[in-house]
């Protein structure tokens, strides 16, 4: 007995290396020398062999995993100089096959139990720090502090009206936003409502800043206050000419144009660039410019804005009409991106030439499908939300819109 432990112990430390790895590539805390021998020095000369055989598989198909990766980015540049250069795409720029899948050998239960348990007590014993995400409450809070700037809010039924009244004079069709809506929600999302948290349960964990109906980024809201903040601010003002205005109303449109104003002159000072829109909207005055996306007066401008920017960028490539799930699209991947999915050869390429390794992976979605796939699969997704309550409101303040305007040209 005395024999076979110090035989397992010095096998556990000629493989301990080898463990090193798997917790890298589970992404977990490294663990110390001494609790990695005390793991494997358990396992029997059977489950050695059967751990060691697993683990060499999953190298090797990770080395695999990280070829494939590195070789869609390096299509991904070569296609970004190509659309410098105005040169159209040829099937050549893509990786046109899918991820490697594991085939590999597979722990078995008991073996399984064993090890997991103990990566749970290594991430219990060493926690990862994880970085939280800002929360709407952030939001306002930076709001209120830089701005002294609190969003008004109103009913789902009048913001949705407002946003329909927006989206309407901007030339964006009832198809288009509600379906970008059903699609971006789930179909009962809220103006408030941020990705990865329920709308109306307010339970879960922020995944991402997207935001509202059309679920802006906070890069977006900077992005788009950048390139249409007089627009808005014309909008605004005009609201406050409205001879209906009550003595309350004047003063509080009086006091968002004052606001909106001061960030347009904040967002205006930066280099109209994507990546540097991106750390902006991380510091407290670009955190409080995303709240407008949540404000009765500025949100629909901003968030219909956000699909209209979208319509144009389309029609300056020449595709001036599209569908709810085209629109959708461009808002997922990016405007330039989505069009690209549209048209062959980038409607025949698998969608990982389209997103980040990352967020591939986490957006289920996207996973298995061409561009063209993911278009139908957009499509579906929206047809089968625009059925729930929130989408047949919306539905509902287009409908009452257009029965307005067509009482008054009678």
């Amino acid at each position: 007995m005395a024999t076979n432990g110090v035989t397992g112990a010095l096998r556990a430390l000629a493989f301990s290396a080898a463990l090193a790895a798997v917790w890298l590539a589970a992404s977990v805390a490294p663990v110390n020398a001494a609790s990695t021998i005390d793991f494997l020095a358990a396992l029997s000369d059977s489950e050695m062999d059967e751990f060691r055989a697993w683990k060499d598989a999953r190298n090797v198909f990770n080395d695999r995993t990280d070829a494939y990766w590195d070789a869609v980015e390096a299509k991904r540049q070569g296609r970004r100089k190509k659309r410098t250069a105005k040169i159209p795409f040829e099937p050549t720029d893509y990786v046109m096959s899918l991820p490697p899948k594991y085939t590999g050998p597979t722990l078995s239960a008991e073996l399984a139990k064993k090890y997991y348990s103990f990566v749970e007590r290594q991430k219990t014993a060493e926690p990862a720090q994880q970085r939280e995400l800002a929360t709407v409450a952030d939001y306002l809070e930076a709001a209120k502090r830089v701005y002294n700037f609190t969003p008004e809010r109103v009913s789902e039924r009048e913001f949705k009206q407002r946003y329909a009244e927006e989206a309407h004079a901007l030339g964006l069709s009832k198809e288009q936003v509600v379906r970008v809506y059903a699609l971006e929600t789930g179909g009962n999302g809220t103006y408030d409502m941020q990705s990865g948290i329920h709308p109306i349960k307010k339970t879960g964990r922020a995944i991402s800043s997207a935001l509202g109906y059309a679920q802006l980024l906070d890069a977006n809201s900077i992005n788009e206050l950048a390139r249409s903040g007089e627009t808005f601010i014309a909008l605004l003002n005009r609201k406050l000419r409205d001879p209906e205005n009550t003595p309350e109303r004047t003063a509080t449109l009086k006091r968002k144009l004052a606001v909106l104003k001061r960030m347009y002159a904040n967002v205006k000072r930066l280099p109209f660039e994507w990546s540097v829109q991106q750390r902006y909207a991380k510091t407290d005055n670009g955190m409080g410019i995303h709240t407008l996306n949540i404000d009765a007066d500025i949100g629909p401008m901003l968030q219909a804005m956000k699909l209209r920017t979208l319509k144009d960028t389309a029609a300056k490539q020449g595709r001036r009409s599209l569908t709810g799930a085209e629109l959708e699209l461009m808002n997922l991947a990016g405007p330039m991106t989505g069009l690209e999915m549209m048209e062959e050869p980038g409607a025949s390429a698998p969608t990982t030439n389209f997103f980040a390794r990352r967020a591939y992976y986490v957006n289920k979605m996207v996973n298995g499908l061409t561009g063209a796939e993911l278009q139908v699969e957009l499509d579906r997704r929206m047809t089968q939300s625009i059925t729930r309550p929130g989408a047949q409101e919306f539905a509902d303040a287009f409908d009452r819109l257009y029965a307005r305007r067509s009482t008054a040209e009678r």
